[in-house]
């Protein structure tokens, strides 16, 4: 099973960007993305390629729902 997971756009370079959530850094190709991507942009990404671009208010959103469940999880 496959969970995508919306990360933040920090810095974008060329076709390159730097992504992060919380701690998480990570550096994506954006070749598969139709239009612009800038900074405060979330991106769904597989496998080192952005594959879409996210409503902030959407990603937000869905970044709440996981910290929920991984709070539900750690605290039992």
């Amino acid at each position: 099973m496959c969970l995508a997971i919306p990360m933040e756009v920090v810095e974008v370079e060329q076709n390159m960007a730097t992504v992060e959530m919380g701690d998480v850094r990570r550096q994506v190709c954006l070749d598969l993305l139709d239009g612009t991507v800038e900074v405060g942009d979330y991106l769904i990404i597989h496998a080192g390629y952005a594959i879409h671009l996210v409503d902030p208010e959407e990603a937000r959103k869905t970044l709440s729902y996981f910290k929920e469940i991984f709070d539900y999880e750690v605290s039992g």
